[in-house]
C-alpha cells in the first residue's frame, strides 16, 4: 500500500478525507491493494497521520463507488472484481461514445478546437508519441471523453464519466505494454479522420471495433495482472 507522506490531522478534515480517499484509490487501481485485501482503519490512519473520522470518510465514500466492502466482525476489504458487470459498463460506455460520434460528425469542419486538440494528440508523430503508461492512460480518457461531451447533454457526460470512473481500474492497464499503446495511437487516428470528413458510419465501426479489441485485451491484462500481484504478495508474506 501507498505509505507517501500526508497532512498532519490538524488539516481540514475534509482535505485530509480527500488525499486518503486518493490514495487508496490509487493503490487499487494499480493494484498494490489487490482485490480481497483486508484494510484496517487503525494502521491506515497510523501511516497516514489521521484520525478515525476522516479514514472512515475515504473509506465510506470508496465504498459507495464500489471498490470496498465491509463486514461486521471482519472490517474492510476490497471489493472482487466483477467480470460480468465491468463488461456491462464496458458496453454501457460503447453505447454513449457512438452515439456521441454520430453527433460529433454532424457539426465537424476543419475548424473545429475539439478535433483540433485531439488531432494534435492522436495524429503526432511515431517519435513525438507518448510512452508512459500513466499519461497514455490520462489521455486515452481525454479522448473518449471529449467525444461524448461533444453530444452537449449533461447527463450523458455525467453517466459516462461514472462508467469510466468504474473500469478505470482495468482500462488503464491496457497502456502497460507498448504494442497496446501503439494500438492504441494508430486507432485513434483512424477514428478522427472518419469524423474529420464527416464519415460517421466509418468512425462508429472503427470507435466499436477499438473498444471490443480493448476490451478483450484488458481482460487478459488484467488477469494476468491479478495473478502476479497474487503471487507477489504470496511470496512476500511467506519470506515475513
Amino acid at each position: 500500500m501507498s505509505t507517501r507522506p500526508f497532512a498532519s490531522d490538524d488539516a481540514p478534515r475534509s482535505s485530509l478525507s480527500e488525499q486518503i480517499y486518493a490514495a487508496l484509490k490509487s493503490d487499487i487501481h494499480d493494484f498494490r491493494l489487490i482485490p480481497g485485501d483486508r484494510l484496517s482503519e487503525a494502521d491506515i490512519g497510523n501511516r497516514m497521520g489521521a484520525s478515525r473520522t476522516p479514514v472512515r470518510e475515504a473509506l465510506f465514500r470508496l465504498r459507495k463507488e464500489g471498490f470496498l466492502e465491509v463486514e461486521p466482525k471482519t472490517g474492510w476489504f476490497v471489493r472482487p472484481l466483477d467480470f460480468a458487470k465491468l463488461e456491462e459498463l464496458h458496453d454501457l460506455v460503447a453505447v454513449l461514445e457512438l452515439a456521441s460520434v454520430a453527433r460529433l460528425c454532424a457539426r465537424a469542419d476543419d475548424g473545429s478546437p475539439t478535433l483540433a486538440a485531439l488531432q494534435a494528440a492522436w495524429l503526432a508523430p511515431e517519435a513525438e508519441r507518448l510512452t508512459d503508461a500513466h499519461q497514455v492512460s490520462a489521455l486515452d480518457e481525454v479522448f473518449h471523453s471529449t467525444l461524448v461531451d461533444s453530444a452537449d447533454n449533461a447527463e450523458i457526460s455525467r453517466v459516462h464519466r461514472e462508467a469510466t470512473e468504474r473500469i478505470r481500474i482495468m482500462r488503464r492497464l491496457d497502456f502497460t505494454r507498448p504494442d497496446r499503446i501503439a494500438a492504441t495511437y494508430d486507432e485513434h487516428a483512424k477514428i478522427l479522420r472518419a469524423i474529420s470528413t464527416r464519415r460517421a458510419d466509418i468512425a462508429q465501426y472503427m470507435l466499436r471495433s477499438h473498444i471490443e479489441q480493448s476490451k478483450a485485451e484488458v481482460r487478459k491484462i488484467t488477469l494476468q495482472t491479478l495473478f502476479e500481484a497474487r503471487e507477489k504478495a504470496r511470496l512476500q508474506s511467506a519470506a515475513v
